[in-house]
């Protein structure tokens, strides 16, 4: 190690990095200064390393990006309080029914939407003149015509493997969001996935060749005739038939049950220590957690929340739901695009009366389609967690509240309860639930 780090001061006075295990130690500020750093290139090994750190209550994230602002010396790791067990929440999870049989009705092809973004014309113009090959029979040498590829999202051989490649990249969207390049998992990595919903690839190929060649542009389409089954290699419409099919296919869904209902129950005890900054939490007395955070920036509606919902006395016990921790406690829904995701409500809370998954929202983000998609998602799993025996869900029904700001300023600032607010805010419920019947929590 350079000597020089004994002549060079420290550009932050008393600040000192201490290696635990060599007994090392220095100014850091010298080190740097002195040319002596280390720098580590991560490998994602090190992913292990940060879990283990996490669940041991040793690292954390932190909401504040602002690249101003540092919390050395501010993070917390809070633990559990002595009496947490009495502001406990058990999630119920369905793990299966005794008997379930998932089917899959044929689409009505003539009620799916068509493609009217460009023409056949415009499409057309994007293609542009390509390269030519020549396709080829190994075996016979039979030479089966010249065919150009170019502008296209996928690199195939021909129509056939289109349908196929088409296929897969469906049955993903239904499995897992696509990778930003776009390209479909192959090889074991593909086989290794594990789909959301399983379909009859080959029923699946042939309901897609009809509703290219009757349905996806409002006329009558041969794909083979002058090669144009190039057009459907096009970004536009790709995106089209995978967002298309995706939401049918969901939406085609049927469970039958029989017989009871195996529940097992996951407790947000079980993360025991979360890692928070001070100055962007609060000390609470009704949460298993003695401090709760909430977000570094437009953090105030969630802090607002704690503040009240700590005060009330028609609150028994409310918790603010960790993403990163509290990972089980997530729904699953279809987002605007026809593809599934994941989100975690804001606050479990319980009242006499109910227990509440509460979702704060700016007042302009209310009405957004993925919003409303998820508010139809939680509902679609209360009313189901609603028709297990009232002992495996604290012997409450459970309701999702979607709380714009404005409401919530509103009702607060005239000094009523804030149970009063969830009962009333509470989402009612829907008119059918088998209309979304496949959107459940995980």
């Amino acid at each position: 190690m350079s000597t020089a780090i004994d002549s060079v001061p420290a550009l932050v006075s008393g600040t000192t990095i201490r290696d635990e295990i060599v007994e090392a130690r220095g100014p850091w500020s010298a080190i740097v200064a002195a040319g002596d750093v280390l720098t580590i290139v991560e490998h994602p090994a090190f992913n292990q390393f940060y879990d283990e750190l996490m669940s041991e209550g040793l690292a954390g994230f932190s909401d504040d990006d602002d690249p101003n602002k540092t919390s050395t010396g501010d993070l917390l790791a809070v633990g559990l309080r002595d009496d947490y067990e009495q502001y406990d929440f058990a999630i119920p999870f369905i793990l299966r029914e005794t008997e379930e049989w998932l089917e899959h009705h044929a689409p009505d092809l003539s009620t799916l939407p068509r493609f009217t973004q460009l023409t056949r014309a415009q499409l057309a113009e994007l293609l542009g003149k390509g390269d030519v090959f020549t396709s080829q029979d190994l075996q016979s040498q039979t030479l089966f015509g010249d065919y150009r590829i170019d502008g296209a999202v996928m690199s195939v051989t021909g129509y056939n493997d289109l349908l196929m490649r088409l296929t897969r990249r469906i049955s993903q969207a239904l499995s897992q969001p696509l990778p930003k390049t776009g390209k479909i998992a192959t090889g074991m990595a593909g086989h290794g996935a594990k789909p959301y919903l399983q379909v009859n690839t080959a029923e699946l190929a042939g309901w897609i060749e009809d509703y290219i060649c009757d349905h996806l542009f409002g006329e009558s389409f041969m794909p083979m005739a002058d090669e144009n089954w190039r057009l459907l290699l096009l970004q536009p419409v790709i995106d089209h038939m995978t967002k298309v099919f995706a939401v049918t296919l969901i939406e085609s869904e049927s469970v039958t049950t029989h017989g009871a209902t195996e529940i097992r129950h996951r407790r947000l005890s079980e993360v025991a220590k979360l890692m928070m900054q001070e100055k962007h939490s609060l000390p609470v007395n009704k949460c298993i957690y003695e401090r709760l955070a909430y977000p570094a920036r437009n953090g105030g509606l969630e802090k607002a929340f704690i503040e009240w919902a700590n005060n009330d006395t028609s609150v028994q016990a409310f918790c603010k739901i960790s993403e990163t921790r509290h990972d089980f406690a997530r729904l699953r829904y279809v987002k605007e695009d026809g593809l599934p995701a994941f989100y975690s409500p804001d606050f479990l809370v319980r009242t006499a009366e109910a227990v509440y998954l509460v979702e704060t929202k700016a007042q302009k983000d209310v009405t957004s389609p993925n919003v409303q998609r998820k508010l139809k998602a939680a509902q679609t799993w209360c009313e189901r967690i609603n028709t297990l025996p009232p002992e495996t869900r604290h012997d409450l029904p459970w309701h999702y509240v979607l709380l714009g700001e404005s409401m919530f300023y509103d009702w607060k600032s005239k000094s009523t309860r804030l149970g009063e607010l969830l009962a009333f805010a509470r989402v009612r419920p829907l008119a059918s639930a088998a209309a979304q019947g496949s959107l459940n929590l995980v």
